[in-house]
């Protein structure tokens, strides 16, 4: 089994799939039974990425409605593209959360999933989503709060520290999940459901891969918040008998 440092990052379309096929399943499925998708209505994905959730989307609108996935990244748009060809109710815009390429009131469902915890503005992006919602749209969001993330180790100091790290270093909004709800009430949005799963990982090599374990590790050492030759033992250990972590992720259900 590898226990390498500072593997490369995955291909980023790849590693969202594999997320969403796996430790995300449960959560995915939740949001999108509450988000209520009906058939006519016209769904937007905001930060859609490889296109993982559009063909479920494009179901549940039916042939009278209309789906559109935003994203930036040239990749992700030709990932989404692809899987999405012969889905006719589907249209991939180009663009940014903050500048949305949707008309104002046009949009009766839609969700935002681990996309704001990168923005540069998660604020502004929900006003964004405000303003292209109609009165009565349902609105779906989901972010993890990464402060809460906890990996099963012998040396606890050293797990603690590497969460530490992974909040304040590695992701940008990294406690966004705790404060979702308040976003979303301060950006106009009436607040219905707020749910906390906590999905799990029991197989290192999963989680080494979905939350980044060795390359951040790699990265806390070079950066001096973790000591090197703790840091490797830490994570070593982690590939010897039983593993276990996990994180807090929030979703909230609201409406417009």
């Amino acid at each position: 089994m590898s226990t390498t440092l500072g593997a490369s990052r995955p291909d980023q379309a790849a590693y969202m799939l594999r997320a969403a096929a796996g430790a995300g399943r449960g959560y995915k499925r939740e949001l999108m039974n509450l988000l209520d998708v009906q058939p006519g209505q016209t769904a937007l994905d905001v930060g859609c990425g490889p296109g993982a959730d559009l063909p479920e989307l494009a179901e549940r609108v039916g042939v009278r409605g209309t789906v559109i996935g935003v994203d930036r990244d040239p990749a992700m748009l030709i990932e989404a593209r692809r899987r999405t060809t012969d889905l006719s109710a589907v249209e991939i815009r180009e663009g940014d959360a903050h500048s949305l390429p949707v008309a104002p009131g046009s949009v009766d469902r839609a969700k935002i999933d681990r996309v704001l915890m990168h923005v540069v503005e998660p604020a502004d992006v929900l006003a964004q989503l405000h303003s292209v919602t109609r009165p009565g749209a349902r609105i779906g969001l989901a972010e993890p709060d990464w402060d809460t993330l906890a990996v099963d180790a012998e040396d606890l100091g050293t797990s603690r520290a590497f969460t530490r790290y992974t909040t304040s270093e590695v992701v940008r909004h990294a406690t966004i999940g705790r404060s979702l709800a308040r976003h979303a009430e301060q950006a106009g949005f009436t607040v219905e459901t707020v749910i906390a799963t906590a999905p799990v990982f029991l197989d290192f090599q999963d989680a080494d891969y979905t939350l980044g374990l060795g390359r951040n590790l790699q990265q806390a050492i070079q950066d001096g918040h973790i000591d090197e030759e703790r840091g490797r033992r830490w994570f070593t250990s982690l590939s010897e008998g039983s593993f276990f972590a996990s994180f807090v992720l929030v979703s909230v259900i609201c409406s417009r």
